[in-house]
């Protein structure tokens, strides 16, 4: 099966360099019409300017490929409407949204500053919010989408020096769950890529170039395109890197019930390992799975009780 975006449209943030220039080429290559956004700062976030955008537009265009430059800064509501009727007016329609764009501000918490913090989630966490606010109705209303966030094991693990980093791609984690719940019967499909590779985001932490090499951005758009077709999965957290393909879960375990009167922090304490046993644990898809698994503990409890 080959997987095709012929007729499709697809915009990609942050697709000057890197992934995002990666996931707009391959795009391209396989039939999308792409809309390639990208601020052009620098890594952290300062800066700007067209050059990177330009230049990902003219290799699509000159492989015979049609797209569109856009520099909106993603934190930016009414840049981000303005950018998504630029590919409307141009296309008619949007397909695809891959939520790429994101900058670095790495400090340990004891010395990060609150805006450093805050700028890391509006471009991470809002960016993404604002860009799937403004293809939602539109993709509802044609009964199609593809949207993909882009996560990190820095949020589903942590990683030292990166709790502003952390916090905004575990939230995007968050943010999908919910979405697949409300577009999945308006054919919106929603998932998360956690990717690890080559760019200049970990230039200053691996110094080895073989190692460097071998975590290729091609390797990792492969996973992104199969989270973005029209058979694409849906809740899906892949993460890929270096060739290597895996996906993340958030499990439950069965847990346990304590009756009214033995519902005390001590007792809590004294049956950790049991409320801690992985056997039985399960993946929960709704957050009222959780709720009515507690309440079938306590209902079973009081008929015991006769």
């Amino acid at each position: 099966m080959n997987i095709s975006f012929v007729d499709q449209v697809a915009i990609v943030t942050g697709a000057g360099n890197g992934l995002g220039r990666s996931h707009a080429l391959e795009l391209a290559k396989r039939g999308a019409k792409v809309l390639v956004n990208d601020l052009g700062g620098a890594r952290d976030g300062t800066g700007g300017g067209s050059d990177a955008a330009q230049e990902v537009v003219a290799l699509i265009e000159s492989a015979g490929g049609e797209a569109i430059a856009n520099g909106a800064n993603v934190a930016n509501y009414d840049e981000v409407q303005a950018m998504v009727a630029q590919a409307t007016e141009k296309w008619g329609r949007v397909d695809v949204l891959v939520n790429n764009a994101g900058i670095l501000r790495d400090k340990t918490f004891a010395k990060m500053s609150l805006s450093d913090f805050q700028v890391v989630v509006d471009v991470h966490l809002m960016g993404s919010v604002n860009c799937t606010k403004a293809v939602w109705d539109i993709m509802r209303e044609q009964n199609y989408g593809r949207i993909v966030m882009t996560t990190s094991s820095s949020g589903m693990y942590g990683n030292f020096g990166q709790a502003n980093y952390g916090a905004a791609k575990m939230a995007l984690v968050g943010f999908m769950n919910t979405l697949v719940l409300e577009g999945k019967k308006y054919g919106v499909r929603v998932n998360t890529l956690s990717p690890t590779a080559g760019t200049r985001m970990l230039e200053d932490i691996i110094e080895d170039k073989q190692v460097m090499e071998l975590m290729s951005v091609e390797s990792v758009t492969a996973g992104l395109i199969t989270l973005c077709d029209k058979d694409a999965p849906n809740r899906t957290i892949l993460c890929a890197g270096a060739g290597g393909y895996a996906t993340t879960h958030i499990y439950e375990t069965e847990g346990i019930f304590l009756p009214s009167e033995q519902q005390t922090a001590e007792n809590v304490r004294a049956n950790m390992d049991a409320i801690q046993n992985a056997d039985g644990e399960k993946i929960l898809t709704a957050g009222f799975e959780q709720t009515n698994k507690f309440v079938e503990k306590a209902v079973a409890y009081i008929k015991t009780l006769g």
